[in-house]
C-alpha cells in the first residue's frame, strides 16, 4: 500500500461531470480532490489524461482461457493465475469476480470435469500471500444442466469470497443457443463434433435438464443465500423467464438475449449486464440482441468484458459516444457493478473510497491505459 500519491493535471471523471484537477491518496484511500490545473511538487503530471475509477469486472472467462489455452490442454495453475491477474491489471481492471463453472458432466459427448473448488483455493491462497495485483472475488457459474452441481456447491463456505452465483442453463434449444444451427456451428468449431455427435450431445443435455434442472436451480438459489452471494440470472430470453428470475431475487441479469427480456428486467428493477465484445463488434456472435441497441433504448446498466479483458475499457468509450456522456458510460464498468455486488468502498472518484485508479490517454479513437493503481499502489 502506498502512503501517499498525488495525480495532478488530470481530467477527473466524477459521477456526474468531468473536471480538471488533482487527486490525493493517503494509505490506499482517496483523501481529497482539488479542481485546479496546478501540478504540486512531487505529483504525477497526468498531462490532461482522464483519471477514472478502477474497472469492476463481474463476469470473465479469461481465467479459464489461461488454465486451458487450447482444448484439453491443462496449463499449470500458478503461472496461469498470475498471468490472468497481471493481464487484468494491465487493462485497468482492479476488481474481478473470477467466473468458475460448478456442475460437471461425465457423459461421452458432454464431458466437463470438476475444477472450481481446487482453483478457488489456489486463488485465495495467492491472495493471502499478497501475490495478486488486484482484488479478486469468486463468481460461481451454477450449471443447472449437469450431474454434480449441488455436490460441488457444498464444498464452498462463506469465507471463500463468493460474491456472485449465476443460474446457468445451457440446455440446447433455448436461451443463448435457441438456434440449434448456430450452436452446432459453435461446438463443431470448438470441439470438432460431427453432426451425429452433436445430435447425441443435444439429446444428452436435454435428458440431464429433465432429470436435474428444477432440483439444481432451487438448490443453487439456496446455496447463494448460504454463501452470502448476489444471485444473477443468465441469458433470459422471455418475459416469463425474467419473472421467474425476479421470484428468486436476482440482483442483475447477465446477457439477456432479447430486447423484450431486457425491458422486462428494467420494469422489475433488475439491472441489465451485456458483453463488451457485443458492443465493440456491433452485435452478438450468437445472433442475440445488440448491446448498442439496448444502450440506445436506455436498457443497459453494466458492461462485462466477457471473453476479452481489454474490451471493458474500450466498450465504455464506445458507450460514451452512443450516449454523449462519458461519466454515465464509465459508471457501467465501475460504480454500477460495484453497487449491485454490494461493494460500497469503490467504483467512484470520491474521498473515503479505495484509491483504485486508471489513467487513460487516447490513441486515435482508442483509450490507452497509461497507469493503474490498486489501493494507491501502482500495478500497471
Amino acid at each position: 500500500m502506498s502512503n501517499a500519491l498525488c495525480l495532478a493535471n488530470a481530467r477527473l471523471v466524477l459521477p456526474d461531470r468531468i473536471v480538471t484537477g488533482t487527486l490525493h491518496v493517503a494509505d490506499g484511500i482517496i483523501a481529497r480532490i482539488e479542481p485546479d490545473g496546478a501540478v504540486p511538487a512531487g505529483a504525477i503530471d497526468c498531462a490532461g489524461d482522464y483519471l477514472i475509477p478502477g474497472l469492476v469486472e463481474l463476469h470473465t472467462d479469461n481465467l479459464e482461457r489461461h488454465i486451458e489455452p487450447r482444448p484439453a490442454v491443462d496449463w499449470p495453475h500458478l503461472p496461469a493465475l498470475l498471468a490472468h491477474d497481471g493481464e487484468l491489471a494491465s487493462t485497468g481492471i482492479t476488481t474481478v469476480f473470477d467466473a468458475l463453472r460448478v456442475g460437471s458432466i461425465s457423459g461421452h459427448h458432454s464431458r466437463y470435469k470438476p475444477y472450481a473448488r481446487r482453483l478457488a483455493s489456489e486463488i485465495l491462497d495467492l491472495r493471502a500471500r499478497g501475490a495478486l495485483k488486484i482484488s479478486h472475488f469468486l463468481h460461481l457459474r451454477a450449471e443447472t444442466c449437469s450431474e454434480t452441481l449441488l455436490d460441488e456447491l457444498a464444498e464452498f463456505v462463506p469465507a471463500d469470497r463468493v460474491g456472485i452465483l449465476s443460474l446457468m442453463d445451457h440446455t440446447p434449444g433455448q436461451r443463448q443457443f435457441r438456434d440449434l444451427e448456430k450452436l452446432r456451428t459453435y461446438v463443431s468449431r470448438k470441439r470438432n463434433m460431427t453432426k451425429a455427435e452433436f445430435a447425441d450431445h443435444v439429446a444428452e443435455m436435454k435428458a440431464l435438464q429433465a432429470a436435474n434442472g428444477a432440483r439444481h436451480e432451487a438448490g443453487a438459489v439456496a446455496e447463494a443465500a448460504r454463501l452470502g452471494a448476489v444471485l444473477a440470472s443468465h441469458d433470459d430470453t422471455t418475459e416469463a423467464q425474467v419473472a421467474h428470475s425476479q421470484a428468486y431475487g436476482v440482483g442483475f441479469a447477465e446477457f439477456p438475449t432479447t430486447e423484450a427480456a431486457a425491458r422486462a428486467c428494467h420494469a422489475r428493477g433488475i439491472a441489465v449486464m451485456m458483453g463488451a465484445p457485443n458492443l465493440v463488434r456491433g452485435g452478438s456472435h450468437s445472433g442475440n440482441v445488440s448491446a448498442a441497441d439496448l444502450a440506445r433504448a436506455g436498457l443497459l446498466d453494466i458492461i462485462s468484458s466477457d471473453y476479452v479483458p481489454s474490451a471493458l475499457l474500450l466498450s465504455a468509450f464506445h458507450l460514451a459516444d452512443v450516449w454523449n456522456d462519458l461519466p454515465r458510460a464509465i459508471a457501467t464498468v465501475t460504480a454500477t457493478p460495484a453497487r449491485v455486488t454490494g461493494l460500497a468502498d469503490r467504483g467512484q472518484l470520491a474521498p473515503g473510497l479505495r484509491a483504485d485508479l486508471v489513467r487513460v490517454g487516447r490513441l486515435g479513437d482508442a483509450p490507452h491505459v497509461r497507469g493503474v493503481w490498486c489501493r494507491g499502489a501502482r500495478v500497471a
